[in-house]
C-alpha cells in the first residue's frame, strides 16, 4: 500500500486529491524559483497520483499570488509556494494586505540556499578579516542588493550592524544589474543568493568571501561560513515552502506534507535543486509554521533597529 493509500480512507467517500492541484508560484514563469516549483510538484504529483497545475502569478512582490491563496478554498485544491520574501521579509519591511500566519495554513519546507558575500576581483582583499580592515579605512564604499527590503538588503544591514562596517546601500530593480555593477566595481559588496552568484564565482568574475548559514556549501567547500569567520550564528537563507488557505483540514494537510517529504528523499530531485544550490529541507507542518514565525520576527527586529521600511 502506498503512503497516499494508506491515508486516503481518512478523508471521507471521495479520496483527496480526486482533482488536479492549483500550485501558485508567486513570480513570472522562468528562472529559478519556477523551476524549483515544476520540479517539485511534477514529482509531488507522482507520489499524489494527481496532477499539479502550476500558476504563475508574479507582481506585487509576491502579494497577488499570497492574496489569491489566501481567498481560496481551504480544500487542499490551492496551494502556493511560499518563500523568504512573501512569508519573511516582506511582512517585516511592508504593510500588506495578509498575515504570513493567520491567512495561511503552513504545509511544508522545500528547502533553502545559502547567501554569499562577494566583492569584485578588483578590490585588494582575499577573505573577510582583509575585506571589514579595508572598509574600515575606505571612505565611500557601497553595497548593492536586488531592491530595498530584500533578502539581500536586509542580510547585508545584519552585516552592518554586526561588524559596524560603514557602508551606502544601492538598491537595484533586481538581482542582475546589481551584479553586473558589482563585477564591474561600481559597488564594492553585496550578499546575493548562491545560485545567482555561483557562476560569476566559478569564472573569476567575482570574489567570494563566505557564506551565510552554519555549514560550508557542498558547491563552496573552500568559502569559509559567516559562523567560522567571528559572526557567531550569522544566518540569511533563501527558502521556499508550501502554504494553502487557513483552515485546510488537518488530514489533507498530513497527506501533503507526509508525501512532500517522502518526495525531497529523491536523490533525483536533490540532483535537480541543485542546479538552483538548493538543500532540501524536510520539516512537519507545525516546524515550518515555526521556521515563517521565526523568519517574521528576526527581519522585523532588524527592519526596526535600521530603521527599513517601504512605504507600501
Amino acid at each position: 500500500m502506498t503512503l497516499a493509500a494508506g491515508i486516503w480512507p481518512a478523508l471521507g467517500q471521495t479520496a483527496y486529491p480526486n482533482k488536479p492541484i492549483r500550485y501558485i508560484v508567486p513570480v513570472s514563469a522562468g528562472g529559478g524559483s519556477d523551476m524549483v516549483g515544476r520540479t517539485v510538484t511534477e514529482r509531488w504529483g507522482q507520489a499524489l497520483k494527481q496532477a499539479f497545475v502550476v500558476d504563475n502569478q508574479g507582481g506585487g512582490g509576491g502579494v497577488i499570488a499570497c492574496q489569491t491563496t489566501m481567498r481560496a478554498p481551504a480544500d487542499g485544491y490551492t496551494l502556493l509556494q511560499g518563500y523568504v520574501a512573501t512569508h519573511g521579509t516582506s511582512p517585516a519591511t511592508r504593510k500588506l494586505p495578509y498575515d504570513p500566519l493567520k491567512d495561511f495554513t503552513a504545509i511544508g519546507m522545500i528547502g533553502a540556499t545559502p547567501n554569499v558575500l562577494v566583492v569584485p576581483m578588483s578590490l585588494p582583499v582575499k577573505n573577510l578579516k582583509e575585506f571589514i580592515a579595508y572598509i574600515s579605512k575606505t571612505p565611500n564604499l557601497s553595497y548593492g542588493s536586488s531592491g530595498q527590503g530584500s533578502l539581500t538588503h536586509l542580510s547585508m544591514e545584519l552585516f552592518k550592524q554586526e561588524s559596524h562596517a560603514d557602508l551606502v546601500h544601492v538598491p537595484y530593480r533586481g538581482i542582475a544589474p546589481a551584479i553586473s555593477d558589482l563585477i564591474g566595481g561600481q559597488t564594492q559588496a553585496m550578499l546575493p543568493g548562491l545560485a545567482a552568484a555561483l557562476p560569476h564565482i566559478k569564472a573569476g568574475r567575482m570574489r567570494a568571501l563566505a557564506v551565510t548559514g552554519l555549514q560550508r556549501h557542498l558547491q563552496l567547500k573552500d568559502v569559509p561560513t559567516m559562523d567560522e569567520s567571528g559572526f557567531k550564528g550569522f544566518d540569511a537563507q533563501q527558502w521556499y515552502g508550501v502554504v494553502g488557505p487557513a483552515g485546510m483540514p488537518a488530514q489533507v494537510v498530513k497527506l501533503l506534507n507526509d508525501t512532500l517529504n517522502q518526495v525531497l528523499k529523491s536523490a533525483d530531485l536533490r540532483d535537480k535543486l541543485s542546479v538552483e544550490a538548493i538543500e532540501p529541507m524536510s520539516m512537519s507542518p507545525e516546524q515550518f509554521s515555526a521556521h515563517i514565525s521565526k523568519e517574521v520576527a528576526r527581519w522585523t527586529v532588524l527592519a526596526k533597529e535600521r530603521k527599513i521600511q517601504l512605504d507600501t
